[in-house]
């Protein structure tokens, strides 16, 4: 009888524990922190390893386990663990330049570089705790996530997402045809670029104006070389002296004329004095 007893206690006891331990489980929250577009710059303070994954990916779902056996020492090591969703971050995807997954970022006090080691917890606990992350070069400020370069990347990535659900919505939800979804971003595009020309060429004016705006230059404000100075001072001089000689002979010139009407001028005096006598 008690024998029956302690086996119907097993029995009820072993499902009881399985329950109690999947509940706690569920309940336990996770060490890692979701990184989003809004969220990222938190990374420029502190020391931080973030992982981008997506769904499908199978290398990221065996990574996984890891990831979260890792962040349970996030606290020991004072190192925050997160994660990043791709699929759902295109931006942070492109501000990062993701080109395979998963991968993984080192970040320390804004200096970002790349792990390329083994993915295990205690590969990663490693990484961390004997500073193996100090021999591995950062990212050039260029490509930095910060970087006026990388912004626009990032901006790029959005943009195509945001392309991308317009034409979802288009094609699913409105039921348009998949050449009127392409017909309205052709004309979309065709609009933009004859603004953006519009643009451009109204900045275009007004930093270079037309030749008939601008103000006369002189072209002998260029520094010359000494040979160039010498000879083009001997010109200046012998212009000079051809400009000193031509004045020179106009004044000859004029002076010979005004004797020459001088002496006119005496010689038809005694004309019109016996003109005047005739008529007398």
């Amino acid at each position: 009888m008690a024998a029956s007893v302690r086996r119907c206690a097993v029995a009820w006891l072993v499902p009881a524990a399985g329950l109690l331990a999947g509940l706690g489980a569920l309940g336990k929250r996770s060490d890692v922190k979701t990184l989003t577009d809004e969220t990222w710059r938190e990374l420029l303070q502190g020391e931080w390893m973030i992982e981008f994954y997506a769904p499908w990916c199978p290398a990221c779902q065996n990574l996984q386990p890891e990831w979260e056996k890792f962040a349970e020492w996030g606290e020991d090591l004072e190192i925050n663990i997160a994660k990043v969703d791709v699929t759902e971050q295109p931006g942070l995807s492109g501000r990062f330049v993701i080109t395979a997954l998963p991968t993984i970022y080192h970040c320390k006090d804004g200096e970002f570089r790349r792990y390329q080691g083994q993915r295990t917890k205690n590969d990663f606990i490693n990484f961390i705790s004997d500073r193996e992350w100090k021999s591995v070069e950062p990212v050039s400020s260029w490509f930095g996530p910060c970087s006026v370069l990388m912004s626009s990347m990032s901006a790029l990535f959005q943009l195509s997402m945001w392309i991308r659900n317009c034409h979802s919505y288009f094609t699913e939800n409105v039921g348009m045809p998949v050449w009127g979804s392409y017909a309205i971003f052709a004309l979309a595009t065709l609009f933009s670029g004859l603004i953006l020309g519009l643009i451009m060429v109204f900045l275009a004016d007004c930093l270079c104006p037309s030749k008939r705006h601008r103000p006369q230059q002189h072209h002998y404000q260029k520094k010359l070389a000494p040979e160039s100075a010498r000879l083009l001072k001997k010109l200046d001089e012998e212009q000079e002296a051809d400009e000193e000689d031509l004045s020179d002979d106009e004044a000859e010139d004029k002076e010979l004329a005004d004797r020459n009407s001088s002496t006119n001028a005496v010689r038809q005096r005694p004309v019109n004095l016996a003109a005047a006598t005739d008529k007398s």
